[in-house]
């Protein structure tokens, strides 16, 4: 008797399922994007016990007669490749979300599952059935246009799987997850999920346009992202980059909130991390992530979206090209963004003064006026108290205005970051602008300006090199090395010279004047480590930057140095003309600005 064995349909179908339908919120996402190529403009999606005991998807598409509905639920039938020249399924031209036809009966193998379906302007709807791999009759129904899937019991027919599930909170989090990622890839749909007796999302159909997307963007990213996104919009050799991208000030701990699309198709890919890092690389530590939402659009015979059994990934055929792209067009944002800073800076700014209680430091600072009795405004008397103890401790000497010509102050009080009007412990420049005050901290300012101008020399002069006495042989792997000789001319460029040195080896020749002392070795092993996980040299990148960076802080005005009045306006103009002036070389701010209004608020004035 033979070893080897056909398996049953009903294991094939299970062994299927368990690539397709990982948990919950993967079935989730097929039943989402099958909504989404019907041409929905409404989903609702409600699921119950983390979508274990309940997922049922209702959406407004195009939906199927009985026909289409008896073939929707057997395998690897689907509607949605098209036929080449030669009469086969092309799937090089796949521009559906869904393509393979394994969903439905996938998820129908380990778990009760009914389909009703009526197509615009039939009489009737119809109903199907699959439980645990069983097919039911197409049956006549009542219904509304539009398919709703119900699937109830998910992993019943595989109870082991269950062993694998996390808590309800944490399944739901992950469907959550899922529909978000589509709503935002698709901002023309609007979308419902509710969990129980919990609406988790209510999102409205947007208008089409940058405008609707921001608004999509900013109702799942947060309305902070909205207010601090730049527009993105490039375009090189048939690819297409739109999406908008945080300023460096708006930053967080992680990278969650980074998100790449490609086709409508929300993808992850290790190709976003690296080109979002290295155009970041100048205005961010390397522990804090900006956030960005990028949507790129090509040729579908240019991308292969049949690499991953969840279509999680995508396979590019000319990786670097998309890469230079994504790089190129946050950097140029990132310029035309000038001197801007987050909004989010001054709200925390006007957050952080606001006194919660009433504290007085000691019986000489407290309010010497009389108190109104109950129609005082609530509160005011607390602010007032702190803005008391706030400037109890300043002394004498640490604050003091600079007198400035009339005419030139009129001047520049119209311009974007204003006139100096004092300093402030010898080390925020406090200028007033047309409608509020600009404090800026003078040493990360012009830290920031030295910076920018080291760069601009070192690019137009090169960087310059030094040779060392004995060149220094490092030991790799065998791809590793082939990897680094495979970009000797973009490492010559950064000023580090190498060459292959037979199998699994490269020898250094030249290095960064600037770095002195080395560890050569322990370079050429991180930019190997670059190369095999963000395709990107970002170690030197980042070692020449962060030696910039001390040589710019070391020559930069210091915290404790009294400036002029022509000296601190000096400072406020240079920081106008310089491009990303507004945030320090690690993401944190320059300069905070304050409306008027925001002022008036904190008084209690508005």
């Amino acid at each position: 008797m033979s070893r080897i064995r056909r398996l049953s349909e009903g294991t094939i179908n299970r062994i299927a399922a368990g690539e397709v339908v990982e948990r919950p919120a993967s079935a989730v996402k097929e039943l989402v994007e099958n909504a989404l190529d019907a041409g929905a403009r409404h989903i609702e999606i409600v699921i119950g016990g983390g979508g274990r005991d309940l997922i049922r998807v209702t959406d407004d598409g195009i939906g199927m007669n009985a026909e289409e509905l008896a073939l929707a639920v057997e395998r690897h039938a689907t509607s949605k490749l098209r036929i080449d020249g030669e009469g086969l399924e092309d799937l090089h031209d796949i521009a559906t979300l869904g393509f393979r036809g394994e969903a439905l009966p996938s998820i129908g193998a380990v778990a009760r599952l009914t389909i009703l379906s009526r197509p615009k302007d039939a009489d009737a709807a119809y109903r199907i059935s699959v439980e645990g791999g069983k097919t039911g009759a197409v049956e006549p129904a009542a219904g509304r246009q539009g398919t709703q899937i119900e699937v109830r019991d998910l992993f019943f027919a595989t109870p082991a799987r269950l062993k694998f599930m996390k808590s309800e909170r944490a399944e739901t989090q992950a469907v959550s997850e899922v529909v978000k990622r589509l709503a935002m890839a698709h901002p023309e749909a609007g979308f419902t999920l509710t969990s129980g007796d919990r609406n988790l999302l209510r999102l409205e159909p947007e208008l089409p346009g940058e405008a609707g997307r921001l608004t999509r963007l900013g109702a799942i990213m947060g309305r902070d992202f909205e207010e601090n996104a730049l527009a993105i919009d490039a375009m090189r050799e048939g690819i297409a980059l739109t999406g908008f991208a945080g300023l460096p000030t708006y930053n967080r701990g992680t990278a969650q909130l980074q998100f790449l699309f490609v086709n409508g198709r929300p993808v992850r890919d290790k190709l976003i991390v690296g080109a979002v890092r290295g155009a970041y690389a100048d205005f961010l530590a390397r522990d804090r992530h900006p956030a960005v939402a990028l949507f790129v659009d090509l040729d579908p015979r240019d991308v292969d979206v049949n690499v991953h059994p969840a279509k999680a990934e995508v396979r590019f055929r000319d990786a670097g090209l998309v890469r230079g792209l994504i790089v190129g067009a946050l950097k140029r944002a990132l310029a035309e963004a000038g001197h801007r800073a987050s909004t989010t800076v001054a709200g925390a700014a006007l957050g952080a003064v606001r006194p919660e209680t009433a504290t007085f430091p000691s019986a000489s600072h407290a309010p010497r006026w009389p108190l109104p009795g109950p129609a005082r405004a609530p509160g005011l008397a607390e602010a007032a108290a702190g803005w008391q103890g706030a400037f109890a401790e300043l002394g004498g000497h640490s604050a003091r205005v600079e007198a400035m010509p009339e005419q030139a102050a009129e001047q520049t009080v119209d311009m974007p970051l204003g006139v100096a009007r004092g300093q402030l412990h010898e080390t925020y420049v406090i200028a007033q602008t047309a409608d509020g005050i600009v404090i800026v901290d003078q040493h990360a300012a012009h830290e920031r300006l030295v910076y920018e101008r080291m760069k601009k020399a070192m690019a137009a002069t090169g960087v310059s090199r030094q040779i060392l006495l004995i060149p220094e042989v490092v030991d790799l792997d065998e791809a590793e090395a082939e990897r680094l000789v495979a970009r000797i001319p973009e490492l010559a460029e950064l000023g580090f010279v190498i060459e292959g040195f037979g199998q699994g080896a490269v020898v250094v020749r030249e290095v960064p004047a600037i770095f002195g002392k080395l560890d050569v070795a322990g370079l050429v092993r991180d930019l190997a480590d670059d190369l095999s996980e963000l395709d990107e040299a970002l170690s030197l990148k980042e070692r020449l930057e962060e030696v910039c960076g001390t040589i710019a802080c070391h020559g930069s005005v210091r915290a404790g140095r009294r400036l002029t009045a022509e000296e601190m306006n000096a400072l406020l103009r240079e920081m106008e003309a310089t491009p990303h002036s507004g945030q320090c070389n690690h993401g944190r701010p320059t300069y905070v600005e304050l409306k008027l209004s925001d002022i008036e608020r904190l008084f209690g004035r508005r």
